[in-house]
């Protein structure tokens, strides 16, 4: 089968398409004969090597996410599963491939009316966005500030913010085109990269959900109310300031706080519940899966060339 190894860490260049033998599905695994690949902000910085202290190496196939249709079943899986149009989680790589083998437990059909595109738009994003929220105890009636929100975490933080009632929902974003396009999927106020520009804007935040991390960071943590939580939920724009606690301690008599937020610190079965839910809701219409542009798999440097470029808005898909 083909796959896409990072040979080289560092440019898109350094991601090249290799033949590898089929992989065999083992005992409670299904394989997948992939139709389609999300193409995530990790990826990006695992290909760059910002990663490497946490065990990736040269030679790593990325992608997390894939969907497509069940071909083969290991030992202990329902002969059923064959032929089902199927989401499936590969873990922290192991997805830019023709096709994969994954455990059953990370697998969930998908409903009638949603594509596979789709799927890897929303399977991790959304959990992400809906778990990174109850993370920061998000209640129906704050204000949310979701920075960074033209990527897929972001886009499912608005949408989600907006579902469950928040007052105001202001995004940062770069351009007046995107945020008229979160506007449409539930933004209320438009802020440029630095959380300034809409003098409309609520004066404070309850909550922040970073997706940018980077040297901006610390300067946020003045945009939140008394008792206000910002979570990190990824570090796109790279780690922020080592000192960066010194700004949150300066604003100790706010009570404000900081966390992070992994989906690796959530059960399987609860991160299948909401992605189960979220399908259904995408398929019905009631939530959006924004898809930027779909590339063949052997475009796969093309694609991160767009994430590197900050051009895309949603997700970049791949399709083998």
């Amino acid at each position: 089968m083909k796959a896409v190894q990072i040979q080289t860490f560092g440019a898109p260049e350094g991601l090249v398409l290799v033949d590898l033998p089929a992989p065999v599905p083992a005992e409670g695994e299904v394989l997948i004969a992939v139709e389609a690949v999300g193409v995530a902000g990790v990826d990006v910085l695992i290909r760059r090597g910002a990663l490497a202290a946490y065990g990736f190496t040269e030679g790593f196939i990325a992608g997390s996410e894939v969907a497509g249709r069940v071909t083969a079943v290991g030992n202990g899986v329902d002969e059923e599963w064959v032929g089902r149009p199927v989401w499936a989680f590969t873990g922290t790589g192991g997805g830019y491939v023709e096709q994969a083998a994954v455990p059953l437990e990370q697998v969930l059909p998908l409903p009638a009316g949603l594509s596979p595109a789709d799927a890897v738009t929303v399977g991790s994003s959304g959990a992400v966005a809906h778990f990174g929220l109850a993370q920061a105890r998000f209640a129906p009636g704050e204000a949310v500030l979701v920075r960074g929100a033209a990527g897929s975490i972001g886009v499912m933080a608005v949408q989600l913010a907006a579902r469950q009632g928040a007052r105001a929902v202001a995004v940062t974003t770069s351009s007046a085109e995107r945020g008229k396009r979160l506007r449409d999927l539930g933004a209320t106020h438009v802020l440029d990269r630095s959380g300034q520009g809409d003098p409309d804007a609520p004066d404070g935040y309850d909550v922040i959900v970073d997706i940018v991390g980077g040297d901006a960071m610390p300067s946020f943590f003045d945009l939140l109310n008394p008792n206000g939580r910002m979570v990190a939920v990824g570090v796109v724009g790279g780690q922020p300031p080592a000192d960066f606690g010194t700004t949150l301690m300066a604003q100790f008599q706010k009570s404000i706080s900081f966390a992070t937020f992994s989906a690796a610190t959530i059960g399987t079965a609860d991160l299948q519940a909401v992605r189960r839910e979220q399908f259904e809701a995408v398929a019905r219409g009631d939530l959006g899966a924004v898809v930027h542009e779909v590339l063949p798999l052997d475009q796969v440097a093309l694609a991160h060339r767009k994430m590197d470029s900050g051009e895309v808005f949603g997700r970049i898909v791949l399709t083998p």
